[in-house]
This record gives structure tokens, sequence and C-alpha cells, in this order.
């Protein structure tokens, strides 16, 4: 099953998960391909998108519209005077889905970010048809940002396959220790645990939210 990745907010983790993904993927035996379809500022997440995927793959297949300003994709192309065509990307996602057998596209920021003034990340997942996995960081506010996202990703006739709660370093207090509990109360969808680094091996509930990587995996 390939899936759109995104966040609560920016750097919540989504790149270190699709990463880890990507490698328990091809550990399965699967061809694994990850997607950036937009960066802005540098090109770091599609080159660690690059290296955890798959041979075969060129950075500009993995991220097709690189804009080079520090900010919100709609931001960036206002100030580089571009227009970021949405079909572009829907063209490169389908390229990689007829050549890969995992594909995990990451989406800039969070949920509702905008692409243009009419378009947002959301409405790209839309167009991709895909199931989304959020990723959130566990904190203070998590069970808000979180409720909103899933609700807001239902809303968008979209499947949610699960949360990601990822770890914040250092972080030990009332909220980081009850917010897995009270988002398994609060959701009906998978709470999944952060993956360790060099994961080769998913666990019962990751197995179930990513499909098993949508077939079992062939000598």
């Amino acid at each position: 099953m390939n899936f759109f990745l995104t966040g609560t907010d920016t750097g919540v983790g989504k790149t270190y998960t699709a990463v880890q993904l990507l490698r328990a993927g091809r550990a399965s035996g699967l061809r694994c391909a990850g997607m950036k379809p937009i960066c802005c500022g540098n090109r770091n997440d599609a080159q660690r998108l690059l290296a955890a995927s798959s041979e075969g793959l060129t950075i500009d297949e993995i991220n097709p519209v690189w804009l080079k300003t520090p900010a919100a994709p709609f931001s960036a192309s206002l100030i580089e005077q571009v227009v970021i065509d949405e079909q572009r990307l829907i063209d490169a996602f389908h390229k990689l889905e007829k050549s890969f057998d995992f594909v995990v596209v990451e989406g800039a920021g969070g949920w509702l970010v905008p692409i243009r003034r009419d378009f947002f990340v959301s409405d790209l997942a839309v167009q991709m048809k895909l199931p989304v996995m959020v990723v959130t960081q566990n904190r203070l506010g998590c069970l808000n940002h979180t409720s909103l996202t899933v609700r807001s990703i239902v809303e968008h006739g979209l499947i949610c396959t699960g949360v990601v709660l990822n770890k914040t370093p250092g972080l030990a207090d009332i909220a980081s220790n009850t917010n897995a509990e009270i988002l398994k109360q609060i959701l009906d969808i998978p709470i999944l645990p952060m993956l360790a680094e060099e994961v080769t091996e998913l666990n019962a509930d990751w197995q179930a939210a990513v499909g098993f990587f949508g077939r079992v995996a062939v000598p």
C-alpha cells in the first residue's frame, strides 16, 4: 500500500519516519521509493529519501519541485514568481507508482499548508487518492493538533491509517506520559510508536497500518 505522510506541524519527524519505513520495506524485499513533491529551502529531506529508496532514482524524480526560499510553498512561489503546477506532481507520483512496490509521499509541513491560494497539501493527497498517515510529536498540544488533522483528513474523504507518535528527546512530563493513551481513547485509528533507527522489521501494529507493504515479500 502506498500512502501519504503528513504532519501536525513542521519538524515533527515526517522524513525520519519515511526513511525508516523505506528501509524496512527494502529489507522485506520490495522496491521502495520515497517522494517529496515540494521542497522549500534546502533539499535535505529529499536527499534523505533518495538515500533510503531503492536504486535507479534521481533527486528530481524524488523531488520534482524545489523552491529555494525556506517558507511555505505558496509563500516561496510568490517570492520566486513561479506557479506550482499540481499536475506535474501527480504525474511524478504516478511514474513512481508504476515502477515501485511501495511509495511513501511526504507532504510539506502540515496538512493544510498552502501550495497555491486555492490548493493545499490536503488537496494534493486527495488528487493522489492515497490513504494518509499522520506524524505528530509527543508533547503538550499534541492532542489538539492531532485531532484536528485526523478530522480534516476524514472530511476530505480519505482514510487515515494511523498516527505516529514520535518522541521528543529529553521530554518526560504529564502530557508526554499520557498522550498515547488519550489518543487511543479519542481516535478510532491505530496510535503507532516511533520507529527505531535502522528498523528492518515492523511490529504487528505497524504491519497492519501499512498493509504489510501491500503484499508479502517475494524471496
